[in-house]
């Protein structure tokens, strides 16, 4: 702060304090004792004064305010660069920077800080982060996002590029003022064991995640969508994390709330049930939110690669489950990638997209709570008959109610699911889209609950 500017407010300050005196110097005298009238009266006099005192600091403390704002204005602006949207730091003449630059990303994500941060539960404001590297396709998924999007001040769009790729850098700067882009800085390469040679790619994906998570919390948001550059997205997409938004705050057994489905291709979900919502103790990803609270639980021990397989291990899911939907609200169209396309041809490129719109901050979301929905959920499992997998395949149950195949073993669950059409692989020894166990899907229009026996004693983790 400049010389004058202390002067000035250090003068204010003392006129202030010797104002204030003066007036009790003058008024606090002992009035005489018979005089109980004009007692009363230089009492309120008094306080009158002692009012117009305190209006007169107020009035004080509002202008060193604006004085000190003015100058950290002035000063911000001779001392660093303006930055603005999809600009990098590193484009600018080193030569007008005069103290040392913030993160490049830091700096790009500087004006969503000032603008947009507000941590009201009935209103957050929740970016979508997304995650490039060299797919042109992000087209795709950015259209979705800009399409569906409800409010741009309410979900800004931070696209974080890894690779360095310069095509698909120019098509996320094409989308000017609809997003923000963010470069991870380390392009180095990263040295694994020539028998892990194949799976670098998973080494850099894991430093472009711990990074980009870091980057954009630390700008003060409570939470972030984190979606992949090759997904599309369903028209409730962002009325679907809104809704369910207060409740991953508010109930400690979450940590997640996903868009996705494992199993939910066409025919083996419940079309018309689009509303519907689980818990599931696998993590899905694919679409899904996260708390600052929890990266701040997970930032200081993230892994150097398969930050997915990760983040599914016991030591970090802590019994937590995520809320995921009936109707998927993501589907995935990047079938070449890091993983070769695992899965792709034989379930992902299935799943079935929700058309319709569900006006989930509208409704009632509470029976997911942990205290409610197990009462209810596993009760609706458990009291289900129980038929066979023949008995199912071969269309000889009777009843349209919901029904129950009991597995017991990890090769009766494989079984079952690969004979149904469920992805039949586990994490950590837990199935996908498994809740305390249990499998919920259609089939041939009933519902059908997978589940182990009610003496369920939790997952095994020799399952994997």
């Amino acid at each position: 702060m400049r010389p004058r500017k202390t002067f000035f407010i250090a003068a204010i300050l003392v006129g202030w304090v010797f104002t204030t005196y003066l007036i009790f110097l003058k008024n606090f005298k002992d009035p005489s004792p018979h005089k109980n009238q004009q007692m009363l009266e230089k009492v309120r006099y008094l306080e009158q004064n002692i009012q117009l005192a305190e209006e007169n600091r107020d009035k004080l403390y509002r202008e060193i305010i604006n004085i000190l704002q003015k100058e950290e204005k002035t000063t911000s602006t001779e001392s660093a660069p303006l930055v603005a949207n999809n600009v990098d730091l590193g484009e600018i003449p080193a030569q007008i920077v005069e103290t040392p630059p913030r993160p490049e990303a830091e700096v790009a994500l500087s004006k969503l800080q000032q603008k947009f941060i507000n941590d009201d539960i009935n209103s957050p404001v929740i970016p979508v982060l997304v995650f490039a590297c060299n797919r042109l396709s992000v087209n795709r998924c950015l259209d979705d996002l800009i399409k569906h999007r409800p409010r741009p001040d309410q979900f800004p769009i931070i696209v974080s590029q890894d690779c360095d790729d310069e095509p698909t850098r120019n098509m996320i700067l094409s989308y000017k003022e609809n997003v923000t882009l963010i470069r991870q800085p380390d392009q180095s390469d990263i040295t694994v064991l020539p028998k892990e040679k194949k799976y670098k790619g998973y080494y850099k994906i894991a430093r472009h995640y711990g990074w980009a998570l870091k980057t954009v919390f630390r700008q003060g948001f409570e939470s972030v969508i984190i979606v992949e550059d090759d997904l599309s997205i369903a028209p409730d997409f962002y009325e679907y994390f809104l809704g369910t938004y207060p409740i991953l705050k508010r109930d400690r057994s979450l940590w997640c709330i996903s868009a996705w489905n494992d199993n939910g291709k066409e025919g083996l979900i419940d079309g018309g049930a689009g509303d519907l919502l689980y818990r599931s103790d696998f993590f899905p990803g694919l679409g899904w939110m996260m708390t600052k609270e929890l990266w701040n639980e997970l930032a200081p021990k993230w892994p150097k690669a398969f930050w997915d397989d990760w983040i599914r291990q016991p030591e970090q899911r802590k019994e937590r489950a995520c809320i995921r939907p009936e109707l998927p609200r993501t589907r995935t169209f990047g079938k070449v990638g890091v993983s070769n396309g695992l899965f792709f041809d034989k379930h992902l490129k299935y799943i079935k997209l929700s058309e319709d719109f569900v006006s989930f901050t509208k409704m009632n979301l509470t029976y997911l709570q942990k205290s409610v929905y197990d009462e209810i959920f596993l009760k609706a499992v458990y009291q289900s008959p129980v038929v066979t997998l023949d008995e199912l395949k071969r269309g000889l149950v009777t009843t349209q109610e919901p029904v129950r195949i009991t597995y017991l073993t990890k090769e009766q669950y494989k079984r079952a699911t690969k004979s149904l059409g469920l992805m039949d692989d586990f994490k950590s020894g837990v199935p996908r889209t498994a809740y305390r166990g249990v499998v919920s899907f259609f089939y041939n229009g009933q519902r059908v609950y997978l589940a182990p026996n009610t003496n369920w004693k939790g997952y095994d983790l020799t399952w994997s």
